[in-house]
């Protein structure tokens, strides 16, 4: 019974594979930018501690450890929202979500602008860690859902790419204007996403799910195209919901029963195993890193900022011409050997080798780091996880894999500065292994999804019964 429904599905969306591809129309464009927004929005509220600094501590008088739980804080925030995503998706809805996950930016920003003591500025950013973590979750679902499936990977690279946008402006324009002045400012692009909603169609695919049939071939049409026939994409949709249904229950502890363990395991696994390699950890404490390495902080994270964005671009199209895998797989062994060399700089200096040496070895690995980490090691699992999880457990393993992503981003952050000070060779020899483990687990579980419908992609990867 159950390999000979999953065949069923399969050969279903074969028979259709050719039947129907769509060219890209500015309602997908729309709702990409719309989705994408979020992105952004994250991104700045993740650069906004590095200017604002020694405005904040100077006008408050906060201690470094007290700037630094406003700084963190917001990670626990993204775990609170990562706990909620899912469920405030599938409940009310894609497009309700991004409005929820503005309110709380919103408000964050609001309290850190006005806040005139120091708990303010914490709940602020606690508050907009709990809308980064919905959106982490909202935006590449979204995406994936609205978007034909031979661009679908170029339209959520491209959204993700607008979070290195964001960052780098915040650290930018920071320098030039106050902290409270900042914070207004990142609160536009959750103003531009909140009227930006209005305008954009609610994912078919969650439609189907509540059984809105009429609602999902009009989406579809808006998003395909007045004169588009999206009569045999509609059917698949509906077949698919409709089989996948019929096969679950509705229990929360369904979701680690063997038919999804595939899926958990690629979504969770490729989560915290990039985490481990030091995704987050290198990128929020580099300063430090080339400090300890005897560079320039300033002079290098500016070469690493600039860099990062057309690496970045690259990886809109790397995603859809290279395909998830093969990115992956390459942009982890580049992470991998990045972290080698700055692990060897660091012993070299242990042995008391050429200081110059050393600078030099350390500031190549952490640019060759975070070149690959932007080009696909640090973004690709977002794709993968928006395409492979299934529409009925899509709230509840989303929400999973996007709170071990925040809960090791966490970990990894707050140990790092521990680790390093005991042994920072040691360190960057441990996130090598874990950027090599990605590459292993890549080759021998994650599927490559490119040119395929999500209906293909999760009749393939989940055992039916």
């Amino acid at each position: 019974m159950t390999e000979s429904m999953e065949e069923g599905l399969l050969d279903r969306s074969s028979l259709r594979k050719e039947s129907w591809q769509f060219h890209v129309t500015a309602n997908v464009i729309l709702s990409s930018s719309v989705a994408a927004c979020g992105y952004f929005a994250y991104g700045f509220a993740s650069g906004y501690p590095s200017p604002a600094q020694l405005g904040i501590m100077d006008e408050l008088g906060l201690s470094i450890a007290e700037y630094s739980v406003f700084a963190s804080i917001m990670t626990l925030g993204g775990m609170i929202g990562a706990l909620i995503s899912g469920k405030v998706a599938d409940v009310f809805g894609r497009r309700v979500t991004m409005w929820l996950l503005d309110l709380f930016f919103i408000l964050g920003w609001c309290s850190i602008t006005f806040g005139k003591r120091v708990w303010w500025l914490d709940s602020g950013r606690l508050l907009m860690g709990v809308g980064a973590g919905i959106q982490l979750y909202v935006a590449p679902i979204y995406i994936s859902e609205v978007t034909p499936k031979n661009i679908r990977g170029c339209f959520v690279a491209a959204a993700a790419f607008t979070l290195t946008l964001g960052f780098s402006l915040s650290y930018y324009i920071g320098n030039n204007m106050s902290w409270r002045t900042l914070a207004l400012v990142g609160a536009i692009p959750c103003f531009i996403q909140v009227l930006g909603v209005f305008f954009i169609p609610e994912s078919p695919r969650w439609l189907s799910k509540i059984g809105l049939e009429k609602e999902v071939e009009a989406s579809l049409q808006r998003l395909r195209g007045e004169n588009a026939d999206i009569s045999t994409e509609a059917a698949e949709i509906k077949d698919f919901t409709e089989t996948v249904q019929q096969h679950s229950g509705s229990k929360f502890m369904e979701l680690f029963s063997r038919k999804y363990a595939r899926p958990l395991i690629v979504g969770t696994g490729l989560m915290a195993l990039v985490q481990f390699g030091g995704s987050s950890a290198i990128s929020s404490f580099a300063s430090s890193i080339f400090r300890a390495a005897g560079y320039s902080a300033e002079s290098a994270s500016r070469v690493i900022a600039v860099l990062q964005i057309p690496f970045a671009a690259m990886s809109i199209i790397l995603t859809e011409k290279a395909g998830r895998r093969l990115l992956m797989m390459l942009t982890s062994a580049g992470a991998c050997l990045g972290c080698l060399l700055a692990a060897l700089g660091f012993l070299f200096e242990d042995y008391h080798r050429s200081a110059e040496l050393t600078s030099s070895m350390v500031f190549t690995g952490i640019l060759l780091f975070s070149i690959s980490s932007t080009m696909g090691m640090g973004g690709t699992p977002w794709i993968i996880m928006s395409e492979i999880l299934p529409i009925n457990i899509k709230g509840s393993a989303g929400s999973l894999t996007t709170l071990v992503n925040c809960f090791t981003s966490w970990l990894v952050g707050y140990t790092f500065n521990f680790l390093f000070q005991w042994n920072a060779a040691g360190i960057f020899f441990l996130f090598a292994f874990f950027c090599g483990s990605v590459v292993v687990f890549v080759a021998m579980l994650v599927p490559e999804t490119k040119g395929r419908t999500l209906e293909e992609i999760q009749a393939s990867m989940t055992v039916l019964q």
